[in-house]
């Protein structure tokens, strides 16, 4: 990535921003550079999630405030099985690490405290893993969201979140699966990975980029410094861990 603003190229970097804090720092100050001597970012971070349709929806309706102010979030992010070599500090960098992006960009206020539980593990978690993980999020307005994190359920992908208001709730769309009738049963299938469910948000995040590149505009994706943002509360959400799942603060 660096090589890369050194050749004055824009960069669209997959989701975390970098393997670590430190790395993470030195990408943004590098490219905070670039916009001190060009007015311009060249970064662009892929939180894809900003512009999947459900997530816009469920945004635009928790920025009007119809029901009123939210309280609380649930975020459920379950896979059929989790990759190899896969820990609870990764399981928390590379996946609940769209959590720690999405929270703060719905309800418009940074997280400002975490912490990570655990009951008992799947039998299909290995290498020591424990999974399912159950994390909660303050964010500085002071709602609590909680996110169950299950990386070997098994039976498929599912993404959720529902926002609970002082009037209301507003839920995550499921994604659309064509249901079948047959032999007096009913069913629809689920998607093995996240591919079919975001396959729309990865699409509009790249034709932004793509065509604000075209016209010489700011891209609107995530920027470096939303990615080190995620990447702090990650860092945050780590100390949790490994300390029996002690509220940690967030380090900006």
């Amino acid at each position: 990535m660096l090589e890369c603003f050194e050749a004055m190229t824009p960069v669209l970097c997959e989701k975390p921003l970098a393997p670590t804090l430190l790395e993470s720092q030195e990408v943004v100050a590098a490219d905070a550079d670039i916009i001190a001597a060009t007015g311009a970012s060249l970064l662009s971070v892929g939180f894809m999630r900003r512009f999947d349709p459900g997530y816009v929806a469920l945004r635009r309706s928790v920025r009007d405030r119809v029901q009123g102010d939210p309280l609380v979030v649930h975020c459920i992010s379950r896979n059929a099985s989790a990759g190899p070599g896969t820990t609870a500090e990764s399981a928390i960098t590379n996946s609940a690490i769209h959590e720690l992006d999405i929270i703060p960009w719905l309800l418009g206020s940074p997280i400002t405290e975490v912490s990570w539980q655990a009951g008992r593990s799947s039998r299909h978690a290995e290498g020591g893993l424990q999974d399912p993980a159950f994390m909660l999020l303050r964010t500085a307005d002071g709602t609590l969201t909680t996110l169950e994190l299950f990386l070997n359920a098994q039976y498929g992908y599912t993404t959720g979140c529902e926002v609970v208001s002082e009037r209301g709730t507003t839920a995550l769309p499921e994604a659309a699966a064509l249901p079948v009738r047959y032999e007096g049963q009913c069913r629809s299938d689920i998607p093995a990975d996240w591919r079919p469910r975001f396959a729309d948000a990865y699409r509009l995040q790249l034709q932004a980029w793509i065509s604000a590149l075209g016209r010489g505009e700011p891209a609107p994706l995530a920027t470096g410094e939303d990615g080190l943002r995620a990447t702090q509360v990650a860092q945050a959400m780590i100390r949790s861990l490994h300390s029996d799942g002690a509220y940690a603060k967030v380090l900006y």
